[in-house]
């Protein structure tokens, strides 16, 4: 299983809104690296959902429920999607500020590649942030 971290907006898509929504394509992503994170995806790997603009906080935990497939919001047709289904909020938010300030943190994909929006998350990085959320990992 892998880890990854899924960014949204959540004026755009929240975690409320994924929870209402149960399962969702995520859907309107628009760089290479970040597409190329979401083909690396096997199903049933877990990502952290993270609001985005200003909030910056990790609220809660999805798993990939269906793998990589054309994007219908794509006119283009070069990029696609996964489907995700919420797992779990996280009992505390964890903030942009607290990853900042854990030194352990300091290689993760979100302090290094802020901007992308689909990022990996490595073990040991997981279940610190999921520690420091008091949040079960699975």
């Amino acid at each position: 299983m892998a880890y990854w971290l899924v960014k949204s907006e959540p004026g755009t898509w929240s975690w409320d809104d994924q929870v209402k929504a149960k399962t969702t394509g995520w859907d309107g992503v628009r760089n290479y690296q970040a597409s190329n994170n979401m083909k690396a995806m096997e199903l049933g790997d877990l990502a952290f959902f993270y609001h985005s603009v200003n909030e910056k906080q990790i609220v809660g935990i999805v798993e990939v429920v269906k793998l990589y497939h054309p994007d219908p919001t794509d006119e283009s047709g070069r990029f696609g999607m996964v489907d995700v289904k919420a797992v779990r909020p996280f009992v505390e938010p964890v903030t942009l500020a607290q990853i900042k300030a854990e030194p352990r943190l300091q290689d993760l994909a979100l302090v290094r590649q802020s901007r992308l929006s689909v990022l990996p998350v490595g073990k040991a990085e997981w279940a610190l942030i999921c520690k420091m959320g008091k949040t079960p990992q699975k």
